[in-house]
């Protein structure tokens, strides 16, 4: 993999092309910044692109922080490490942004993933098709990272409305141990993996992993070329030895 001309292909299409994720949610384009605008207070606000200097920054943030507080919203100024000006970390925090944990932008070519699906004895997968589907995967992910997740559950209610490839829940009994989604991009190169989440005591036991392989085939099966994950320090091993590569971080700034 060419990882500089992969991370541009990833800025065009992903950040400045990015596209609403759902109704009701809109793309704005102000100067040199791209703002993704949820439908209400409980979806996703931020911003994904800047093409900003240091004369511009300040004026920039200052702009975006008088919109967002304009709707009454918080939100999240997606910074990724490449981004300029190279002091835009501080501006933000300046501007009463608090950074949340360091991620790593991690991409694999599909053709070259894993698609086997092995699962510790006792756990099956189950695809997320109706709301209770919906109900197990949230239970997961609040057990797997220790918050409400109230935009999980819209984004995958989303989902199920418009028929998009459904999340998956991994089901110890009847217990879910595990939850994933994945978002395809239309007109783009990649879909993404999003929400990877295992409870505590089933870490370690290769159930991230299949969840993994279970998107892949879906990404495969719908024609794209790349798999893309914003990866937190648990997963970026299991992912590495998969074969994604590491090509930028990304920390959430919010306000």
């Amino acid at each position: 993999m060419d990882q500089d001309t992969v991370l541009a292909v990833f800025d065009r299409e992903m950040r400045q092309g990015i596209r609403a994720d759902g109704p009701g949610a809109r793309v704005e384009r102000v100067g040199g910044v791209v703002r993704h605008v949820g439908a209400d207070a409980d979806g996703w606000n931020g911003i994904v692109w800047s093409d900003l200097d240091e004369a511009t920054a300040d004026a920039a943030v200052a702009e975006q922080v008088e919109y967002f507080t304009s709707l009454g919203r918080g939100f999240e100024w997606k910074l990724y490490g490449h981004d300029r000006p190279a002091d835009l970390p501080g501006r933000l925090r300046a501007a009463g942004f608090v950074p949340e944990p360091e991620e790593t932008l991690m991409v694999a070519d599909i053709k070259d993933l894993p698609t086997s699906i092995e699962l510790p004895e006792g756990v099956r997968l189950l695809p997320v098709t109706d709301a209770a589907g919906v109900e197990l995967a949230v239970a997961a992910q609040e057990r797997a990272f220790g918050e409400a997740r109230p935009y999980h559950r819209q984004l995958l209610l989303g989902q199920l409305a418009a028929g998009l490839p459904p999340a998956v829940v991994a089901m110890a009994g009847d217990v879910p141990v595990s939850a994933a989604r994945m978002e395809l991009h239309p007109g783009t190169s990649f879909a993404s993996l999003w929400g990877g989440g295992t409870v505590p005591e089933w870490r370690g036991r290769g159930v991230y992993r299949a969840l993994v392989a279970f998107r892949t085939r879906i990404a495969a099966e719908h024609g794209y070329r790349y798999l893309q994950v914003d990866a937190s320090d648990q997963s970026r091993p299991i992912l590495r030895r998969l074969g994604f590569v590491p090509l930028a971080t990304t920390t959430p700034y919010v306000r």
